[in-house]
This record gives C-alpha cells, structure tokens and sequence, in this order.
C-alpha cells in the first residue's frame, strides 16, 4: 500500500493501520482530521506542561464520529431542545470534548487549546458546566457523569410525557438520545454501578454509553486492580451489551465501521440503555508511551511528541497545526446541523399548533417560570401543641403542589414512607411490566423509585436538573448524605435547581441509635458552598421553606426535616411572628417587652420549641428575651444588613444558639459572648425525649447558657469567645 499523503505533503506512516472506515465514508480528510486532534492533544498538554493527553489520542476517531456524523446538534445553537446529550464522565480528557468543540465551530479557537488548564481560560483542566459553550456538564470525580446522564435520560421520558406522550417511539421532537464516553476509572466508582443497574431496570432506551477499555490507569496496567467482565455485569444489569475490540487481529486497527455499526444497533434499541465496549490503545500511536501509565496523566515529553508526529506524518517543529482543509471540512457540520434543526424544527412547529396547552407549559418551563397563583395551593396548618413531624408536613406540601406544579417529581431511596415523598394519587415512573402491587405507574409517572442507591440518587437528580425542564427532589435519612455528598457538591457546583429532602434529622429519631442519627452533618452540609441547608422549626415554616426554595432556580437545597412532632405555632394574635419570615432565613420569631433584648436565642428546626420554652423561663426571671428562627443561614446571609442587624442587633452580645448537631459554625453567629449549646458526641438509642435530657439540649441547659452569656456580655471583648 502507498505512503498516506496529508495535503500538505507530509506523510503518514505506513506502519500505522489506516482507520477502517469504508461504510462511514471517510476520506483522506477526515482521516487527517483525526489525526490532527491526536497532535492537538498531545501539543496541548506538552505546553501547558500538565495533563492527560493519552486518552483524548486513543478516542480521536470515537469523538470524531459522534460529534461530525452520528450525534444531532447545532453548534449554533447549543441549547436546542432537539439536539442530542453529550457527557464526558472521564471528565480528565477534556481535551477529547475541547479539540471535537473546536473542530465544529462551537466558539472554541486555537488559542483557547493553547490555554489548556490556564488561569480564566474557557479550556479548563475538567469540563465545565456553563463555562465553556458546548459543554452539557461539569465532570472530575469519575462516575458522576455516567450517573447524571442516567438522569438525563430519565428526565427525557418524563418531559416526552408531560408534553408528547402520544407519539409514536423516535417521532416526538421531543425524543433524543444521551451518549456517554466513561473509562475504565468509571466503570470502578460505585456511583456508576448504583446508576448503572437503575437504568438497567427503568429500561433507558435512549442511552448510549461508550465504555473506553483501555486497561490503563494512573497506576498502569488495570489487572492490579481491576479483572471484572465488565460486559457480562452489564448485561446482568438488563443493559443491551456490544464490544468493538480494535486489537482483535493482533495489530491495532480502528475499525470504525464496526463502531458505527454499534451505534446503530444501540440506537435501535429502545427498551434497554446500551453499553458499548470499546478497547483502545491508550496514547496511541505514540512511539513508546502507548499502553503506559505514562500516557494516561502527565505530559508524553517534547522527544515523545515529535515522534508521535513523525509517525502520523506531521512536521515534528510545528506546534499546534491546523490545515485550512481539515477546519473547513470539519467545520462543515454546522451546515449539517444547521438542516437538522430545520428539519426538527417543522416537526416541532406541529407539535406546537396541535397541543397549544402543552406548548404553554413548555414555554413557561423553559423560562423556569412558576404559574399564576401557584402558591394558593399551599397548605397552611393549624396551630397544635401535640404538633406534626415536619417531615409530614413536606409530604403534605408536595401533595398540594402535584396538581399545579407538573414539573416538579421525585421520590425516595427506598425510604418514601418515612421521608414522605410521595405525592399522594400520583403514578410510579416506572416501565409497565415492573410496577408492584404497592406501587402502580407507568413509563410516564412521576414518583421516582431510586431503591438503596442514594450515591446514585444525587447524580441522578443532576441529570434531571441539566436537563432543564423539571424540578426533582430526592430522599433519604440526613446520615446517609454522606453517601451523596459527591453529588451534592457538583449540583453546588453547577447550579441547579435540586431539592435534596433529608429526614430523621437528628438524635430525635430515637431508638435507631447513632449509626443513624446526625451529628456533624449539619455543619458539613454548610460547609458546601452555594448549597442553602434549610431546617424549618415547624409545619408553617416547612411549606415557607419549599415554597422559597422552588422560587430560587440557581442553586440546590437540602430540607432537613424531623422524624419527630413538633409543636404548630400559634401565629395569630401576635404570638408568634408569621411563618412568612423563614423566606428570609432567619426573622424575630418572638421578641422582648423591651425595645432592645438583654439576649437572643436562636434556634434551628425542633430546637425552636426548647428556645421558646428557654424564653418562658427567663421572662419569668425579669430578662427581656428574643427568640429568632434561623432555618437558613444561607438565606439570612443574603440578607441586607439592615435587616440581619435589625433581627441581632450589633449591641446585643448576649447571644446563645441551640441546634442538635456539633456547634461548629455558630460561633460566627453568638459571637465572643455567645453561648453554643450542641451535641459534641454521638448519639444512642432510647426514645428522643430521654436523649435530649440526657444530653442536655433542654430548656434548662438554655437558659442556663442564657445567664452566662450574660455576664460574659458585661465584660471586654474575647476575640474567638469564652473556652470554658
């Protein structure tokens, strides 16, 4: 066979296998054109000195493919309802999503692959959620993004059911499909096994996952690790399982042909989500450092690079080369994607004309707009000393909600009975075949069942939550947040619109003892930023606190809920101020006969009860005494400081705040003077009223805490507060 010539005269190695790509329709172009990303990569991570070049090498001709012939987008329009999910959950090859990005024209330029990893460059070192245009999600943390295109997918059926059911399978504008590039790191988190064998069950028809089997890691050679048949656990898991091995013959060959083939078979499964094995050579065709360790994070090496390019017939003294025929070849596909939409865009236009209702709700959900009059709907609750678990009452707000806010679903870890999560007459999302006698539902329903998978159940709601359209929540215990804190903190990260419901919210759950009672969690929920952690002291103020949450649109919430009764506060007659005031964070929920306290309490959730309790007692003592609710301390710190000073007045440095959790965090709040009555201990298991008494969160403890705070206050200051 003749020496391969690239336009410019240079030629490739006649040692290196041709891409076998007959039946794709390749020419000599985009063969140079994949051969240019390998040299971009590799250029890109040499100069930056920094990276993962080897990856992004092996699946130039997997990437190339998706994105110039097989996936349906727009690079003119990257929000286009219509186009196709694209999810890179090996997010450390950012470079193989950047150099496809360039290549079709969605903004991305030379300049910003040379700025790979650099300080403000729209190439950095993971991809980026609304960072970088083209880019569907941040990924990093292997496994998240395999889980949230789970979510994607979910949220595809859920929106082709509240505005297309009707339609014929692939006829709706609204049907798509998610593709994802996952790596051998991926297929070992278990997120991605949690995710995984839920869309295995929920029969996600309209994911297309690619599994790059590279057997390379950091640490080398996987098999020091990792010896699973990857397939065979798959197709356990109800997947519709192919492998493409480009080292079947013994050489390496990229048979793209058999990969495209593989697409269209998964794509013509509609019943099961589809894995894809792909085994790579990492790196390749690099001269020593394919299917090394040495390839997968860090910089092949000037030496390494020039020999890299040398074999695929490029000019070792060129950095970062372009040929104006690869661009504008590749650049073509907005052409294509430009008659796509056009296409699309007449179904579209007569789905509009004939469901101009649905086409409404559509219109107001892209806007993330909430209904006229929706907040009619919420429930207001009696005042009731014997009182009801706020954990009920949220149960009882997304049941009132479910007729007027169709957009918003969700369910529970397996715990729906006890987070009360479960809309009450509403359907099971769930394929026809697999409903039980307790739940009943269908492939458009709308209580999601995420089973013990609460790792799973955070990215999930992720993908929901990229996905736009819908608002989802999740549940399970406050302890097992731990179990989904990855994926609390990339929905920090992105932004979205994700309810978390966290329940037993604290030792008030009793008797299940400490391995399940929350304890530091609190503290460490806050400590993530742009997440609000949100604790309503009663049942006025949880429908308050969901009501403020569905109204903010750029960040998650966790509603962290009891177990137990608490007391519904009178609010009429100037007992207690309205519940109104928890939109605010925190408010003057019962103040002093005098113009200024001589101490605040503040209080959080079922600890409010014990601060009202703690104010009888001092009142009764002759101190003026405020009591604030603090459900949100991320909301009150958005607060003007007129008010925040307003609701603790600089001047007031008596101060003591109760919450049934570690104290880290409130020192902030009661300041030097202050006092912190907390739990600085694990819990155990008898009945929640003899663990508080026990553990001294009572009243008494608070006002006894009230009296030294103070005395302390009548001192000089003490910078970091009293140690005693």
């Amino acid at each position: 066979m003749a020496p391969e010539r690239s336009s410019s005269g240079s030629t490739r190695d006649p040692g290196l296998a041709r891409p076998v790509a007959e039946r794709a329709g390749w020419s000599d172009v985009d063969v140079r054109a994949v051969d240019t990303v390998r040299v971009l990569a590799a250029d890109a991570v040499q100069k930056t000195g920094n990276g993962h070049p080897g990856t992004a090498m092996s699946l130039a001709p997997l990437a190339y493919l998706l994105f110039q012939q097989v996936m349906r987008h727009d690079p003119e329009d990257d929000q286009w309802l219509g186009r196709d999910r694209f999810v890179l959950s090996c997010g450390h090859t950012s470079l193989t999503l950047y150099i496809q990005l360039y290549l079709a024209g969605y903004g991305l330029e030379m300049e910003d692959l040379k700025s790979l990893r650099t300080w403000g460059s729209a190439t950095p070192g993971h991809p980026e959620y609304r960072h970088t245009r083209g880019v569907e999600i941040t990924t990093g943390p292997l496994g998240q993004g395999l889980g949230a295109s789970v979510g994607m997918a979910m949220a595809a059926r859920r929106e082709r059911g509240l505005l297309d059911p009707d339609a014929a399978p692939g006829a709706s504008p609204f049907d798509h499909h998610v593709y994802v590039l996952a790596s051998d790191g991926d297929m070992m988190e278990g997120v991605a096994s949690e995710a995984s064998s839920l869309a295995g069950h929920q029969q996600l028809g309209n994911l297309v996952v690619f599994y790059d089997s590279n057997h390379i890691s950091i640490e080398d050679d996987t098999d020091i690790s990792f010896s699973e048949d990857v397939p065979a656990r798959y197709a356990a898991y109800g997947w519709h399982v192919q492998t493409v091995d480009w080292t079947r013959t013994g050489d390496y060959v990229e048979d793209v042909d058999a990969l495209l083939a593989a697409i269209e078979a998964a794509k013509a499964e509609r019943s099961r989500p589809s894995l894809i094995m792909l085994r790579t050579i990492i790196g390749w065709p690099a001269p020593t450092k394919r299917n090394t360790g040495k390839a997968h994070g860090a910089a092949l090496g000037d030496d390494e690079v020039a020999g890299t390019k040398r074999l695929l017939g490029f000019d070792p003294d060129e950095y970062f080369p372009i040929e104006d025929e690869v661009l504008t070849h590749t650049r073509a596909v907005r052409e294509r994607g430009r008659a796509a939409k056009a296409d699309w865009q007449k179904t579209y236009e007569a789905w509009r004309g004939a469901n101009s209702g649905r086409a409404a709700l559509l219109d107001r959900l892209r806007a993330q707009e909430l209904p006229d009059g929706w907040t009619d709907a919420l429930p207001v609750f009696p005042a009731d000393p014997k009182g009801m678990a706020t954990r009920k009452a949220s149960g009882e707000v997304l049941t009132a909600l479910a007729p007027v806010l169709p957009e918003l679903w969700g369910g529970s870890a397996d715990l729906a009975g006890s987070n009360n999560t479960t809309m009450d007459g509403e359907p099971s999302f769930i394929p026809s075949d697999r409903q039980t006698s307790e739940f009943a539902g269908g492939p458009y329903g709308r209580t999601l069942h995420f089973g013990i998978r609460e790792h799973a159940m955070g990215a999930v709601l992720n993908g929901i939550g990229l996905q736009s359209l819908t608002r989802p929540y999740g549940g399970t215990f406050l302890t097992f947040s731990d179990y989904m804190r990855p994926a609390v903190r990339l929905g920090a990260l992105m932004e979205l619109p994700v309810t978390y419901v966290w329940t037993h919210d604290s030792i008030g759950l009793g008797e299940d003892g400490p391995t399940h009672q929350p304890v530091e969690h609190l503290a460490a929920l806050r400590a993530i930023p742009g997440l609000d952690v949100v604790r309503p002291g009663d049942a006025n103020e949880t429908t308050v606190c969901w009501r403020t949450i569905l109204e903010h649109t750029d960040r998650p919430a966790g509603l962290v809920l009891t177990r137990q009764n608490l007391p519904v506060l009178d609010r009429g007659d100037g007992a207690h101020a309205p519940a109104e005031g928890a939109a605010r964070g925190a408010y003057v929920l019962a103040d002093s006969s005098e113009a200024t306290p001589d101490v605040i309490l503040v209080a959080t959730g079922s600890e409010v009860e014990i601060a009202l309790a703690a104010r009888i007692r001092l009142t009764e003592e002759g101190l003026a005494v405020r009591v604030v609710s603090m459900p949100c301390r991320e909301w009150f710190a958005e607060q003007p400081q007129s008010y925040q000073d307003e609701v603790l007045p600089p001047t007031v440095r008596a101060r003591v705040s109760v919450e049934a959790a570690v104290g880290q965090g409130w020192r902030e709040v009661v300041g030097d003077a202050g006092r912190i009555v907390s739990l600085e201990h694990y819990g155990a298991s008898a009945d929640y009223q003899r663990l508080y008494e026990e553990f001294g969160i009572t009243a008494e403890a608070v006002e006894a805490a009230a009296h030294d705070s103070v005395r302390d206050a009548a001192e000089v200051p003490r910078p970091g507060g009293q140690k005693n």
